[in-house]
């Protein structure tokens, strides 16, 4: 119990304000990690010890820690356990220019890199052969990658890319506009539809944020300089880590 008393006191919890118990015992853990006694990346200790540690129960415990994890304080990691969430920098991106992800971070200084869930040709799906135009037999690139900035991961990312523009998909690096750019098909211009919806489960855990936090999805179709339809892709944002920001003329 030594390890405990050193970021949570008995008086902690006496003097975490009014309320229930379960809220006496959020406040005062949220207060550890406003003044440093626990930071980013420290692991919480089990349930059980932080119930015979503050005399209350694993009940109590546990609902003071989904409610820091509610509001992002703490990250829960399958199979690890709790701990302190490390803020993310937020990303103003304007919707204006037309970037890759790496292209975006390398510009603020950024490292960034992928990490694939899918990637390789398939049989399009019929939404995939209606939005890129893809003749009856055709083949689509399917490129699925979570995003990292500086081990922060941002976004998932979902791109379909007709098979005559990227017919080796496995050998895409980090930037998939560096490789369409290689092949000549980059993309000049791009539609894109923001919407906002709460992140998932098996999405949150990827993004390495609560499930059920503010996530914004953004489909983007893109074109080349002859009006065909090179890319759709569909990528869901941490709500907390991105504004996108556009700029208005009168005009």
């Amino acid at each position: 119990m030594t390890e405990l008393a050193s970021f949570l006191s008995a008086d902690d919890l006496q003097s975490a304000g009014q309320g229930p118990l379960y809220v006496k015992l959020q406040q005062a853990l949220a207060g550890a990690i406003r003044s440093g006694r626990l930071r980013s990346g420290d692991a919480l200790p089990p349930e059980r010890d932080l119930a015979e540690y503050a005399s209350i129960s694993r009940v109590t415990v546990r609902k003071a820690v989904d409610e820091l994890v509610r509001q992002g304080i703490l990250v829960r990691r399958h199979g690890s356990g709790t701990f302190v969430a490390t803020p993310v920098e937020k990303v103003e991106q304007p919707l204006s220019r037309l970037t890759s992800f790496t292209e975006d971070m390398a510009r603020r200084g950024r490292t960034s890199r992928a990490e694939w869930l899918e990637r390789g040709l398939f049989t399009p799906s019929p939404d995939e052969m209606m939005m890129l135009g893809l003749a009856a037999g055709g083949r689509v690139a399917r490129l699925e990658r979570l995003r990292i900035a500086d081990e922060n991961p941002l976004a998932i990312e979902r791109a379909s890319i007709s098979a005559e523009f990227l017919p080796d998909p496995e050998k895409v690096g980090n930037s998939l506009y560096a490789a369409l750019e290689a092949r000549g098909v980059r993309p000049i211009r791009a539609v894109q539809r923001i919407s906002a919806r709460n992140i998932k489960d098996n999405e949150a855990r990827l993004l390495n944020v609560a499930p059920g936090s503010a996530g914004l999805t953004i489909e983007r179709i893109s074109y080349l300089p002859s009006g065909k339809v090179v890319e759709l892709t569909r990528s869901l944002y941490r709500g907390d880590a991105y504004d996108f920001v556009a700029e208005l003329t009168l005009g």
